[in-house]
């Protein structure tokens, strides 16, 4: 399109009076995006009296409870947990991304004083202490376009804090443990194979006979395209960031766990979510039935405690 407003958006209008929209966003830099975001969406948030996230990820407590929720039972470490060769495996990958950040890091992120070995702590600091499945999307995050997009508020959390400054009334439609429980009911062996492929991969990708098969700039470009239809929000694909362990070079037994694993995150992340998410969004319509209300929730999931989501075709018609 040759200009914005030609774009298509992740807006979707609920007709009433007044109007009521919901927003697909990103969990990626807001600087990434923004500019394609078209003006529909700004004014329609502009124009709103009460704006509601998935989660309010400028409360303490739901950043303590999605912290904590990550953690291993009983102060159990995960050397404890994990085979032997696996955990070795891990703690090289974990070596190897130390020692690449500072090489990683842009030097806007060094001249707002934001250094490698912190933005690794920050992000890694407290691994041995985590659930198996946590430190599986932490990895897949540390990448080295996504270290270097540290820094910026992420989409999720910018408007949450323009909300703030506008002084609109904010409020959340998920509980943490929503969020949280589903990651950490995988039954272990499932969850030992899931960190083992994404170590596969990882290797595979450092080692250079791989590449990436689907990256943050890919989510990008078809977010800013206004892309409803992209291979990675398409309803064929696992949810939106969760990888894919679905490969048809794996040996029977082991699809069989990759499907069982893309079937379960799909019933609870997607499904059994949307429905939830769907009636609490109701109720709120109904106790606002004067105001204009605004949802804010991710049109790509990315179950990581930092801005999660889901497909949003079933709420009502896009605009454009």
């Amino acid at each position: 399109p040759c200009a914005q407003r030609d774009l298509n958006s992740f807006l979707w209008t609920i007709r009433r009076d007044p109007p009521a929209y919901l927003f697909g966003t990103i969990h990626v830099p807001y600087t990434r995006v923004w500019d394609f975001i078209p003006d529909n969406s700004k004014a329609a948030f502009q124009a709103s009296a009460r704006v509601y996230f998935e989660l309010d990820l400028t409360d303490p407590y739901t950043i303590s409870a999605l912290a904590s929720c990550q953690l291993l039972p009983h102060g159990e470490n995960l050397q404890d947990v994990l085979p032997r060769e696996l955990y070795w495996r891990l703690k090289r990958h974990l070596d190897y991304v130390k020692l690449m950040m500072p090489s990683w890091m842009t030097p806007a992120q060094r001249g707002k004083g934001l250094y490698a070995d912190y933005l690794f702590n920050a992000i890694a600091g407290n691994w041995e202490r985590k659930r198996p499945v946590w430190v599986m999307l932490m990895v897949n995050s540390l990448t080295e376009t996504d270290v270097r997009s540290r820094g910026v508020p992420v989409l999720d959390l910018y408007l949450a804090q323009q909300a703030e400054k506008m002084k609109k009334s904010t409020g959340a439609v998920e509980r943490v443990e929503e969020q949280c429980h589903p990651l950490n009911g995988l039954n272990f062996s499932q969850v030992l194979f899931a960190l083992n492929q994404t170590l596969l991969q990882h290797e595979s990708v450092r080692a250079g006979s791989l590449q990436a098969p689907y990256t943050t700039e890919d989510l990008i470009k078809h977010y800013n395209c206004g892309d409803l239809n992209a291979v990675i929000f398409n309803h064929d694909t696992p949810p939106g960031e969760l990888p894919n362990f679905i490969n048809t070079t794996l040996p029977p037994h082991e699809q069989v766990t990759a499907q069982e694993i893309d079937s379960y995150f799909r019933q609870e992340l997607i499904y059994k979510r949307n429905e939830r998410m769907g009636k609490r969004v109701m109720a709120l319509l109904r106790e606002n039935e004067d105001k204009i209300c605004f949802f804010a929730f991710g049109a790509g999931l990315d179950p990581s405690g930092q801005g999660n989501g889901q497909s949003l075709g079933r709420f009502a018609r896009p605009e454009s």
